[in-house]
């Protein structure tokens, strides 16, 4: 059997992730190494990881919230210590447009029919908090 491996955290904290979430992680890395280059299929993963990420927030880990101070206190500390809420950021699309060789700011929006025009306030696939679903 291998040894816990020790990461560091956000915070600079260090601690144990347990054999099995490592496990996970070294699947994951495999997964991403040989869809490298593939952006449909490295979305596909990102995708997954999203949704498992979403279904285990909303079922196991709100199942599992405190119901007590002293748990709350060890769940929050947890969190100050070791990084902060686990949180999947999603690339913002002028992001993804600034890769694209040919397009430049005047351009951007011609070629996208539903971004909105400067001025127009930002459209809704630039806002972070954007539903994903409203774009599928």
């Amino acid at each position: 059997m291998t040894e816990p491996v020790s990461i560091e955290s956000l915070t600079g904290a260090v601690e144990i992730v347990p054999q099995d979430l490592q496990a996970i992680a070294t699947a994951i890395d495999r997964a991403a190494q040989v869809r490298d280059g593939d952006s449909v299929a490295l979305l596909a993963l990102l995708r997954l990881l999203e949704q498992r990420h979403r279904e285990i927030c909303e079922t196991q880990f709100r199942d599992a919230l405190p119901n007590n101070r002293h748990t709350l206190y060890t769940l929050l500390r947890d969190i100050e210590v070791h990084g902060g809420w686990p949180y999947i950021q999603r690339m913002k699309l002028r992001s993804l447009l600034a890769n694209y060789p040919g397009l430049d700011a005047s351009t951007e929006t011609e070629a996208i029919p539903c971004v909105e025009r400067e001025g127009a306030g930002p459209s809704s696939l630039d806002r972070e908090d954007a539903n994903p679903d409203e774009f599928q």
